[in-house]
């Protein structure tokens, strides 16, 4: 599944008491190559809160349902992956991040498609305020 998938699903409960929000964006832990939070709006003047990866039972491409909401915190530090510059670790332009495919069973990053190509999860060295930073040797697939 890609991110830009997922971006504006509804968050539901199994209780189907209605969506408990709408999923802006997920977050990136790149040292575990993985996602690390569903961040989503609650409504338009609640702000945004995030979720633990491990609450979401699913994702779909109607709704993305979680085991509860009660283990939202409010929405730590995070860095936007989407539009995001991509650097080597030598600080080379390697393009924009356009889009990531991720496993929705287990948040696992499967790739990062770039203008400049397709980036394997192992390249992937630090996601800062500035971009993403790779590793200098990365091949397009």
């Amino acid at each position: 599944m890609l991110f830009t998938e997922v971006r504006g699903l509804p968050v539901l409960v199994p209780d189907g008491a209605g969506p408990v929000g709408t999923v802006t964006s997920l977050t990136v832990d790149v040292a575990a190559g993985a996602v690390s939070r569903l961040r989503l709006r609650r409504g338009r003047f609640r702000g945004e809160t995030a979720l633990p990866w491990e609450a979401v039972l699913s994702v779909g491409p109607g709704a993305v349902r979680v085991g509860s909401a009660e283990a939202a915190e409010s929405a730590p530090v995070h860095h936007e992956l989407l539009g995001h510059r991509v650097l080597t670790e030598n600080g080379t332009a390697r393009g924009t991040v356009l889009d990531v495919a991720f496993a929705p069973e287990t948040g696992r990053v499967l790739a990062v498609f770039t203008t400049r190509g397709e980036v394997p999860p192992d390249r992937l060295l630090g996601l800062g305020d500035h971009a993403l930073v790779v590793r200098t040797a990365w091949a397009v697939r």
